[in-house]
């Protein structure tokens, strides 16, 4: 087994109090606004940019390949975003999943938006969705147990792939 840790996700998740996990934090305080603004595509893994999204590679995945579809528009909720803006996530939704199988041959897929922080939200005031691949057997008992879930591809290496395939694509 190459890794077995995910200690860069410790502070983020012991920090309740942080701006972006608020669903009043303002797009100045918002992590994916920072990322997106920055136009340093490498260091906050920004997979590609369209027209109203953008995808990136999460960097505290729940699984190999984790990306996240994050509209550039800083708002909370579904109907906050134009009948555009959805429409073009779900074309991004697609060509991802087409992606991440060609990449990383997954036996499914888990896609997502978790509106507001009850349902799950880790930043409910930037709306996002997860795309997450799941394998046959990708669950065991060490999240149970040690809080440990063992992530075994490397982010570096799986961005510079995904990007250069999403870049080859017409």
């Amino acid at each position: 087994m190459n890794r077995l840790y995910a200690p860069w996700r410790t502070q983020y998740a012991q920090d309740s109090d942080a701006p972006t996990k608020q669903a009043s934090a303002h797009g100045a305080d918002c992590v994916f606004c920072i990322a997106l603004a920055a136009q340093n595509d490498d260091h906050y893994y920004v997979l590609k940019r369209y027209k109203h999204n953008a995808i990136l590679l999460n960097t505290f995945p729940y699984n190999a390949g984790h990306l996240l579809i994050i509209p550039y528009a800083h708002v909370a909720a579904l109907e906050a975003l134009t009948a555009e803006i959805r429409a073009e996530t779900m074309e991004i939704i697609n060509e991802a999943t087409i992606l991440l199988q060609k990449a990383l041959n997954p036996d499914g897929f888990n896609i997502g938006i978790n509106l507001g922080k009850a349902a799950g939200g880790s930043i409910p005031s930037h709306i996002h969705t997860h795309l997450l691949p799941r394998w046959t057997g990708d669950t065991s008992f060490l999240p149970l147990l040690s809080n440990t879930k063992p992530i075994s591809i490397d982010l570096q290496q799986l961005f510079k792939q995904l990007q250069s395939m999403l870049h080859a694509s017409p």
